[in-house]
């Protein structure tokens, strides 16, 4: 018997040799479309990328320009007058003729304690222009400063920025609406000190650096007062103070994605961004930049007993400027160096931007830096994040309205 033949495969080769007519067709109109998109996709692939990692790309050119800023604010001085002008700036809602009594009460001792002094007051109404003015085609030329105020749409902030825009333009006093001129301005330098040596005259507001590593109170325990402060115009300084504003505020859109004019912010967010945090962290970086680089630190001024004249910063004690607070040894208003008053009247900004609350004891800040108070607030509130969420409601229940 004949062997069966093997059965017949069919076997399908589907590879194509390479240099086949074929293979080379498809495969120079695959490398014809490859070249056509892949430009497209590169760029989706950038602009990705500049989304999600923006602060890669734009960190470096931010840090060369906060160099050249450095530099600039190391030239030396710039005013163009040997002393403080004489000048008396506040700012406020309307005009002096149409202060609410307490108002009037309050900033007429300005001019009556110091008639050789100009007065002014700029209004919601009347700043803008002003600061068009200085720092438009005619005066500075900087509409990024000019773009930056009208973006701000929260007044504290817009009022914080106004100030120092006019003391870097004009130089002279300034003072908060509320603040009572107690002695005359010319008391405001010691007869010790060369009056044309002195740049700028802060004092001392909170002199408590014992908090410093407290989470709510340090960056606020070692500051100058800003609702009163004298200087020459044109001030390294007091430019360094507003362009450290411009990029914050630019930093925080970033991170909260929002435009300037829609940002929310809290209490220390204000503090630390255009109030005194702010303001005394610029001083304390000029007074570096000026002291050959060596870093000068807030020591110099803690429980300083008579005025300080440093890097041409006239910085005066606790009881000039903040006498009567109740806390950093701050003295009272009878004591002949209070040279002002701060009846806090129209200080209502920080019901619109809420301090840290904790929903049973409260604010920190009603401790007024006593260590005791403070000591017994942390102490409560580390207790209460080891109770249960049943018992928390329950104490919430309880207590007293």
């Amino acid at each position: 018997m004949r062997p069966r033949p093997p059965a017949l495969k069919l076997y399908i080769d589907t590879r194509m040799p390479v240099n086949s007519p074929i293979a080379s067709h498809f495969g120079g109109r695959l490398k014809t479309q490859v070249r056509r998109v892949l430009p497209v996709y590169i760029v989706l692939v950038f602009i990705f990328l500049s989304i999600a990692n923006s602060d890669f790309f734009t960190a470096p050119v931010r840090a060369v320009s906060k160099y050249k800023r450095e530099l600039r604010y190391q030239k030396p001085l710039q005013s163009t007058t040997s002393t403080i002008p004489k000048k008396i700036w506040q700012t406020w809602k309307t005009g002096p003729l149409a202060f609410e009594q307490q108002h009037a009460g309050t900033a007429k001792t300005w001019p009556e304690k110091n008639p050789g002094h100009r007065y002014e007051v700029l209004t919601d109404d009347n700043a803008i222009q002003y600061v068009e003015w200085h720092y438009g085609p005619h005066g500075l030329n900087r509409p990024d400063i000019i773009k930056t105020y009208n973006d701000i749409q929260i007044t504290i902030i817009k009022a914080d920025l106004l100030r120092y825009l006019i003391m870097y333009a004009e130089g002279g006093v300034y003072a908060d609406i509320d603040v009572a001129c107690l002695r005359p301005v010319d008391r405001f330098i010691p007869e010790r000190y060369n009056e044309e040596e002195v740049e700028m005259i802060v004092g001392v507001e909170i002199d408590e650096p014992a908090f410093i590593n407290h989470p709510i109170l340090g960056s606020k325990c070692e500051s100058f007062c800003q609702w009163t402060f004298a200087a020459k115009p044109r001030l390294p300084v007091m430019m360094r103070l507003i362009e450290n504003i411009q990029e914050w505020l630019h930093d925080l859109s970033r991170e909260k994605r929002v435009s300037i004019s829609d940002l929310q912010l809290d209490f220390n967010e204000v503090i630390s961004g255009t109030g005194p945090s702010a303001f005394t962290r610029a001083i304390l970086e000029q007074m570096t930049a000026q002291n050959h680089g060596k870093t000068v630190t807030w020591d110099p001024f803690h429980n300083l007993a008579e005025s300080r004249l440093m890097n041409g910063i006239l910085v005066l004690n606790v009881e000039a400027f903040a006498a009567g607070q109740g806390h950093s040894d701050s003295g009272n208003h009878d004591s002949r160096g209070a040279l002002v008053k701060h009846h806090y009247h129209a200080s209502g900004w920080p019901s619109k931007h809420p301090r840290h609350h904790h929903p049973y004891y409260g604010e920190v800040e009603v401790c007024n830096w006593k260590p005791e108070c403070v000591a017994e607030w942390d102490k409560n509130v580390a207790e209460w994040e080891t109770f249960s969420k049943e018992e928390q409601d329950k104490r919430l229940a309880s207590k007293p309205a």
